[in-house]
């Protein structure tokens, strides 16, 4: 375990007094150990309510076929591969928070990794139920596998990007999966070891006999960090898949090689965005403040506001390569997006995704939470926008005007694009109930270099220069879960 004395020029990533090993396990395995509190239950009954509207609407699409969705000859994708891209893309966080910060060694990911793995397991899942719900044919999903040849002469069709997607999909979330659990192993076990009776059994399967010996903490550093070097490929990979869904066409307003990139910093963008608004919930309700700080919240600000931009370079490099083309319909594709029928749309992706993300290059609002709460949802409903205008403006009007219509949603797209957010949020909901919302050993590692207290302790010691000491306490006032006391108890020295 790390002891070295990390500079006091670096904000602290754990706050709070009298915060021993002892205390965090506690803190953390609260909200599992004990009841439910009331808004527990409140968010509860409403996902599940969601998840119930799911259900019919899934339910109803299978017994009557995708006629019952709002498609037409013309627009035969719309809210079903919208809403599968998005959730794809919400999932991306999760990975690039695990893998990549950890490889980069990124210590302010530690308070924060549980949760956003958790959010890319249950928003995969979310994805995967539109992969087989517009399939038309959900009975026959299974062939877009690989078959034996006990099957005939069926085989998939590998120059399909549909395929690809199975691929990708299923092999992000068997990575995400086994890399959420292994990383749950250690907290399984200090459920386990304070749980009596039953509990105690469940989770003693769950922990799969995990003694905490030096040898099983090697193991567990080697397979975490051979499981971030498998993720990280991922990352960039898995939307660039999916972005050749479009990419690999001729539609024009598809057909572009920009789309792997700027898929890809959408998905980060969306991502870190879905995290922010299910953190910022999570500190509160789960009282959770002296382990999420301003600091976790600030970062991640910062990465939606760099993405956001990178997004907003990619809707102008897309104009431009339209004009600079010189093919008439490709032109005419991006006219149609900013001045025809769903201008509307268009103009409140550029809003949301450029546009507001360009706010965090304020400190005050950066370091807001109620307004990172009310920016982060706005994200999300822009990058929703922005796949509906690339999938549905680029089909509703083709090369033959007589074939140009529109698209109307149905109750059931609607019921079933909202019910997948009340099955995504009743999923992470029972996770928070039955496991730790945030990691207990990786927390514990921080105690000893990047925790308040410890700074402070320093501090007292004498061990830093007086300028750095007094810049470290101006760091201190954005800090909701630092009091006045703690910043003037630096300036005491023994």
């Amino acid at each position: 375990m790390s002891s070295h004395n990390e500079s006091i020029l670096r904000e602290p990533l754990v706050t709070g007094k009298d915060i021993t090993y002892a205390k965090v396990t506690d803190d953390i395995l609260l909200p599992v150990e004990n009841k439910p509190n009331k808004a527990w239950w409140i968010g509860f009954i409403v996902a599940a309510l969601g998840a119930m509207l799911w259900v019919v609407s899934v339910g109803y699409t299978f017994w009557t076929g995708i006629g019952a969705w709002g498609l037409n000859k013309t627009v035969g994708w719309a809210w079903d591969i919208t809403d599968f891209v998005w959730w794809v893309g919400i999932g991306h966080a999760g990975t690039l928070i695990s893998a990549v910060l950890l490889l980069f060694r990124q210590n302010w990911r530690n308070s924060i990794n549980r949760s956003a793995e958790a959010m890319t397991i249950f928003a995969v899942i979310c994805a995967a139920t539109y992969v087989v719900a517009h399939m038309g044919r959900p009975w026959l999903a299974y062939w877009i596998f690989p078959l034996p040849n006990q099957f005939g002469s069926l085989w998939v069709n590998f120059n399909s990007p549909l395929v690809w997607d199975a691929f990708a999909i299923s092999t992000y979330f068997t990575v995400s999966l086994v890399f959420w659990y292994c990383g749950l192993l250690p907290d399984i076990a200090s459920v386990r070891d304070r749980a009596t009776g039953l509990k105690q059994k469940i989770y003693k399967v769950l922990s799969f006999g995990w003694n905490g010996s030096v040898k099983t903490w090697q193991r567990f550093e080697i397979v975490s960090l051979i499981l971030a070097g498998i993720s990280t490929p991922l990352v960039l990979s898995v939307h660039t898949i999916v972005s050749m869904d479009f990419a690999t066409s001729v539609i024009p307003g598809w057909h572009t090689t920009i789309f792997p990139p700027y898929f890809v910093a959408g998905a980060i963008f969306s991502g870190f965005a879905m995290v922010q608004t299910l953190l910022l919930i999570l500190r509160k309700v789960m009282n959770f403040e002296n382990y999420i700080t301003m600091f976790h919240i600030e970062s991640m600000n910062k990465i939606i506001m760099v993405t956001g931009s990178i997004v907003g370079v990619a809707y102008l490099t897309e104009l431009f390569i339209a004009w600079y083309s010189g093919s008439e319909y490709e032109m005419y594709a991006f006219a149609n997006r900013v001045a025809g029928p769903y201008a509307w749309a268009y103009w409140a992706m550029m809003t949301c995704n450029v546009i507001s993300p360009q706010l965090f290059w304020f400190k005050k609002i950066r370091t807001s939470i109620p307004i990172s709460w009310v920016l982060s949802i706005v994200v999300n409903i822009g990058m929703w926008f922005e796949r509906f205008v690339i999938i549905v403006t680029s089909l509703h009007r083709d090369y033959l005007p007589s074939s140009w219509a529109m698209f109307y949603p149905t109750w059931v797209d609607v019921g079933i694009f909202v019910g997948s957010i009340g099955l995504f949020f009743t999923l992470f909901l029972l996770f928070l109930r039955f496991l730790p919302g945030i990691a207990i050993a990786e927390v514990k590692l921080l105690l000893k270099s990047a925790s308040l207290q410890q700074k402070t302790k320093l501090v007292q010691e004498g061990a830093f220069p007086d300028e750095q000491v007094k810049f470290f306490q101006n760091s201190l006032d954005k800090y909701d879960s630092v009091s006045e006391e703690d910043i003037k108890a630096l300036d005491v020295r023994k």
